[in-house]
């Protein structure tokens, strides 16, 4: 089984940048669809970024224009782009992957859909991202 493992969070301040990655031990994951979450002190696990293919993503309205999702299926790695990173965005940050690409492309997009629903069938350990001036 694929297992995740997420690294490039860290401390920066107001307005930085940062890159997390997410790699998978094992093949196969072109068939899975990508996904990011995180979770905050006292709050609830939310997507905010996932990913089929490239024309198909879903994106948090939160993040939207600032972070980034994409996947280099020949590295088993998808990653997220973070720009312009406010204090609000401090949290653990989760990959997660749900099986089921390659069949057609509606069933591709409820794919991505239910992933960022919390629909997964792997997580990561997480990555802590801290935002502070």
């Amino acid at each position: 089984q694929l297992q995740l493992v997420e690294s490039g969070g860290g401390s920066v301040q107001p307005g930085g940048s940062l890159r997390l990655s997410c790699t998978a031990s094992g093949s196969g994951l072109v068939n899975y669809a990508l996904g990011w979450f995180r979770q905050a002190p006292g709050k609830e696990r939310e997507g905010i970024a996932c990913i089929g293919g490239e024309d198909n993503t879903a994106v948090d309205d939160s993040v939207k224009g600032r972070f980034l999702i994409s996947r280099d299926n020949a590295k088993n790695t998808v990653y997220l782009e973070m720009d312009d990173l406010k204090p609000e965005d401090t949290s653990v940050y989760y990959c997660a992957a749900r099986a089921g690409l390659g069949r057609s492309r509606n069933t591709d997009v409820l794919h991505v859909w239910k992933l960022c629903g919390g629909e997964a069938d792997l997580w990561g350990q997480g990555t802590q991202v801290s935002v502070s001036a």
